[in-house]
């Protein structure tokens, strides 16, 4: 799986697979799915990742590590923005420390692409980082993901993070995030919910990040309504209202 149509990155790198719910913003994650998709295809890799509750689909707590995924940012040779694990997270805690070394490894000799990681479990991400990663890849984008003011507190362990560049994907946003500290974050992502269950987005939650983006000098992307449109109905329209600053420079 290496192109995407993630509108923030060319492609997408999976050296792990497998994860697990932890707040409200992994409700409806689109990888429970296309994991059992991917195992429904005979894709070994994704097989045994999931299982039923009523009618959906989600993560049964099982991450696997795939050495063989490591070499293949080695082939790329056209520079590349890279989603590291857009079916997983890298810092779950059935991940060992010593695979995501290797991760760092092959980033550390690919320099020639962009790695962007995002992450729910900032904490393990600062601690690992600042410990075992020695000096900072300028290649390395970490960030975070922001559903609600119920998870902010992510938001200091990112700031704690050595990195080039910290983002904070704001998505999907199913509620207020309140008054955030946004010093040392980079760039931010705003997007609401997709699929048939998905929670609206309010236009008001998303003026408030911009409004705190403006202050606090961070990049700001709008990256879609989802599901429903501003007026919190369907069809969406993409009309965000205010300029798009995309630089995360």
């Amino acid at each position: 799986m290496a192109e995407t149509q993630i509108e923030w990155t060319d492609s997408t790198w999976n050296p792990v697979a497998g994860c697990s719910i932890i707040t409200a913003g992994c409700t409806h994650c689109y990888a429970m799915e296309m994991a059992k998709r991917l195992e429904a295809m005979g894709i070994e890799k994704y097989a045994g990742l999931t299982r039923k509750t009523g009618k959906r689909t989600v993560w049964n707590g099982v991450v696997r590590e795939d050495r063989e995924a490591l070499s293949i940012p080695y082939g790329w040779k056209k520079p590349r923005k890279i989603f590291v694990n857009s079916m997983s997270d890298l810092f779950h805690e059935g991940v060992s420390d010593e695979f995501i070394l290797g991760v760092w490894k092959v980033m550390r000799e690919t320099p020639r692409h962009n790695y962007q990681i995002l992450t729910k479990r900032p904490e393990r991400m600062a601690a690992l980082v600042a410990s075992r990663m020695g000096d900072i890849l300028p290649n390395v984008w970490l960030g975070t993901s922001i559903e609600d003011a119920d998870v902010v507190s992510r938001i200091d362990y990112l700031r704690q993070a050595p990195a080039a560049i910290r983002f904070i994907s704001f998505e999907p946003l199913i509620g207020s995030v309140g008054a955030v500290d946004l010093k040392g974050i980079h760039w931010a992502i705003v997007g609401g919910e997709s699929g048939k269950s998905a929670r609206p987005i309010k236009e008001e939650w998303i003026d408030q990040i911009y409004g705190q983006c403006l202050t606090a000098g961070t990049a700001f992307f709008f990256k879609q309504w989802g599901t429903w449109g501003k007026d919190c109905r369907f069809p969406p329209k993409f009309d965000p209202g205010f300029p798009l600053r995309t630089d995360p420079g």
